[in-house]
């Protein structure tokens, strides 16, 4: 399994062409699906632009992956022990959020996301995103205020949030140090 660390620009460049390619799409088609322009495709495929995780999100549904198997594929079989510095990482160029890919097995439906979310950061997700998932997300430490459709919740350390039908969602630390949740997702 690859290792996807701050700009992995190569590897997803790399995975986004592979990916349209294998479906025979052009970038318009890619770009028509996605809601992400044509220019963006192309420089990201060309290694001239970093995406951030909503337009790798965006991307990855087009495809009907989720973000953690755009980011890093699944493993050919399953793999029982993980050691902390083998699993996939990546850091949103915008947020500098850290996501550490925890667990992903394409023999089991449920992946386990590890993030790191700045002070002071806010992603942004449409509704869209969520077409293919349900997920809960459980705060470890700190505070995290999420936004789920026209709901919004602040969660402190111990808390959890099953979120619910597909809407557009916003997760925000307000805090001055980083949170820290997990976020369990079980493909659909």
């Amino acid at each position: 399994m690859s290792i996807i660390v701050d700009d992995p620009a190569a590897e997803i460049a790399e995975r986004v062409r592979k990916e349209r390619e294998r479906r025979g799409w052009s970038l318009a088609d890619l770009a028509a699906r996605s809601g992400v322009s044509k220019a963006m495709l192309s420089k990201i495929e060309r290694e001239e632009a970093s995406p951030t995780a909503v337009i790798l999100l965006r991307i990855a549904t087009a495809f009907g992956l989720t973000l953690a198997e755009m980011l890093a594929p699944c493993a050919a079989g399953p793999q029982r022990l993980l050691r902390a510095a083998d699993q996939p990482q990546w850091r949103d160029p915008e947020t500098e959020y850290l996501r550490r890919q925890v667990f992903q097995s394409a023999d089991f439906p449920m992946e386990l996301v590890e993030v790191h979310l700045p002070p002071g950061a806010r992603v942004g997700f449409p509704a869209s995103s969520y077409a293919l998932i349900r997920q809960v997300v459980w705060v470890l430490s700190g505070r995290l205020e999420i936004r789920d459709g026209a709901e919004t919740f602040t969660l402190k350390t111990g808390d959890r949030l099953a979120f619910g039908p597909p809407a557009d969602s916003e997760f925000r630390n307000t805090a001055d140090k980083d949170c820290r949740y997990l976020v369990a997702v079980l493909r659909r």
